[in-house]
């Protein structure tokens, strides 16, 4: 009986200390390694996008698809301010005109493309601020991490997600 209680006793003691020194490099998840190890998002910017009447939607499809379970940010270039990019998370409030009618942008996806969406009742009487020449970008990047941050701002995601200016995707 003695040598089973030692026994019992050598094998609680071993297992105890055999799960104990380091996890492995810092980072593999994705999140608590140091900045630049790891890139979870995809971030990709479109320029020179147009609306009009015959033109209320761009599409974009993604290089690669998505894993399902990703999620889709949207950000439209609505200033520069003192040299600083100021973005704008889609979907936009809705702009109400003194003469009537609305404008707004939104946008849809799947896991192959996404559709930046210009909506108005009157498209054409919109400004060519709000038509010509846009610029978004796009961030693909693992849902249950987006619900943890304050997608708001592009520029808290982009940090939390390790990603730079040189890791933006052009796309023509």
């Amino acid at each position: 009986m003695k040598k089973n209680i030692l026994s019992l006793g050598i094998f609680i003691a071993l297992l105890m200390f055999s799960c104990e020194g380091p996890e492995g490099p810092p980072g593999r998840d994705g999140v608590d390694g140091a900045p630049g190890d790891y890139i979870i998002g995809q971030t990709y910017e479109i320029a020179n996008i147009n609306f009009s009447s015959n033109k209320l939607n761009e599409r974009f499809t993604f290089p690669e698809s998505n894993v399902d379970g990703d999620a889709v940010l949207v950000y439209r270039l609505e200033a520069v301010d003192n040299g600083l990019d100021v973005w704008e998370p889609l979907p936009t409030a809705t702009i109400f005109f003194d003469g009537g009618g609305y404008f707004q942008y939104r946008f849809n996806y799947t896991l192959g493309d996404v559709d930046i969406i210009a909506e108005s009742d009157d498209i054409d009487a919109v400004g060519a601020e709000f038509t010509k020449n846009q610029v978004f970008r796009i961030i693909v990047m693992p849902a249950d991490l987006a619900s943890t941050m304050d997608t708001n701002n592009i520029n808290a995601v982009m940090s939390q997600l390790n990603i730079t200016e040189n890791d933006i995707q052009d796309i023509q």
